[in-house]
């Protein structure tokens, strides 16, 4: 028999709050984390508003000296990271270091410190570029800084898999501990890409919602007249661990994870494959994976990004997974209030999920105002639904065709 994995800890790094107990509220509040961006001159740009993490002090989390060399990205990693393992109640002694692990995706990695030397390189020269420079913009110096903070010598791995990363790093690191590779695993995502890069790009993909007059309202998933996402930044990382263990200490326990589903399109390297498929098998693993039938499952954190096509899809790839049962579930999208965080969402998600199992309540899709007969679900519109649910499914689509979707159980003591 498989070893059970649970979430015993969660740190939340996102644009409407720090920390469980000011994220969790906002998101059942329905608060917007949407505002113009302040952290570059928009004045050249389509799009001038975005999610940014908030009075977000890296020194308050990492040593002054050290979160000067680091990238943004693995700022708010660090941040979750302690976040979580606080949350948690973690502590390991050496003899357990070599089974505790972490795996963190992000999307693009550090990319404010790229802009900001290849700009310094330009003007000043390569002699003025700083030996921190490649080690600040690679992925995996975000789990790498997390293993050497707390001596973490387990697997040590990023997943680079765009909007998929962060749900991708949690179900890999669910295997890790099921075949015996970790007992412990910090896991999820993280991406500060709200730079002029960042934005400019999607942008000129079109992907952006253009919203400008009113931000707050612009990232409205399922709706007919959503234009685009709203970028995000941020992270949501996990204390994954297994269960004996986090019963043998008394661990508080939000879920159990039980199935995880990855694979790929093959279609096109940003629109999903045509009515979902890559979407509905992926869905369909997870459920074969947990070992569920889809009428289980009675909530869904959806993907959701507000953009025409992904929506649709999803919605399309829901109904042919669950059939009738589609029509009773409560599927929504808190990008609806933190925007994308990209790499960082299916972290964040994930651990949204969790709570709603651990809470009984579900947080609503906001800015849900004109029904789109394309997307006919339940999107919980507007507030947050108390629901005693023992299944729940988290969706996480990137571009290049990548697909996670994590099914997270609640846990009853059995």
């Amino acid at each position: 028999m498989s070893r059970r994995v649970v979430i015993t800890g969660i740190g939340l790094v996102t644009p409407v709050g720090i920390g469980v107990d000011v994220a969790w509220p906002a998101l059942l509040e329905g608060r917007s984390g949407a505002a113009p961006i302040t952290l570059f001159d928009t004045k050249e740009f389509v799009t001038t508003f975005g999610c940014e993490v908030k009075d977000f002090d890296p020194t308050v989390w990492i040593d002054k000296r050290l979160a000067k060399t680091l990238d943004r990205f693995t700022q708010f990693a660090l941040a979750a990271a302690e976040l979580a393992r606080a949350d948690a109640g973690l502590e390991f002694g050496e003899d357990e270091a070599d089974q505790v692990g972490v795996f963190v995706g992000a999307g693009l990695g550090g990319v404010s410190t790229l802009e900001e030397t290849h700009t310094l390189l330009l003007e000043r020269g390569p002699r003025r570029m700083s030996p921190y420079f490649v080690p600040a913009i690679i992925v995996n110096i975000a789990p790498g800084h997390i293993s050497i903070r707390y001596g973490a010598r387990g697997p040590n791995l990023s997943q680079v898999s765009a909007c998929s990363s962060g749900a991708h790093a949690i179900g890999d690191a669910f295997r890790c501990i099921e075949r015996g590779d970790a007992d412990v695993m910090f896991a999820g995502g993280t991406e500060a890409t709200i730079t002029p890069l960042g934005v400019g790009g999607f942008n000129a993909a079109k992907a952006l919602s253009r919203r400008n007059e009113e931000p707050q309202r612009a990232s409205r998933p399922f709706d007919a007249e959503r234009d685009g996402f709203v970028i995000g930044e941020g992270a949501g990382l996990v204390i994954l661990e297994l269960l004996e263990r986090a019963k043998r200490r008394g661990a508080r326990i939000y879920a159990e994870v039980a199935g995880y589903g990855l694979n790929g399109d093959a279609h096109h390297i940003t629109a999903p494959s045509p009515e979902g498929r890559g979407a509905q098998r992926c869905m369909s693993m997870a459920l074969r994976s947990a070992r569920l039938q889809p009428s289980d499952i009675g909530y869904i954190n959806a993907h959701g990004t507000s953009t025409r096509m992904n929506d649709a899809i999803e919605t399309h790839a829901i109904k042919a997974v669950f059939g009738d049962h589609a029509r009773r579930l409560a599927v929504s999208s808190t990008k609806s209030m933190t925007g994308h965080l990209l790499g960082a969402a299916g972290g964040v998600e994930t651990s949204i999920t969790a709570l709603a199992l651990a809470r009984g309540v579900v947080p609503p899709t906001i800015n849900y105002e004109h029904p789109d007969p394309e997307c006919d679900l339940d999107y919980v519109p507007n507030q947050p639904r108390e629901l005693r649910v023992d299944a729940a499914l988290s969706n996480s689509f990137g571009f290049g065709g990548t697909n996670a979707c994590l099914i997270l159980k609640r846990y009853t003591g059995d």
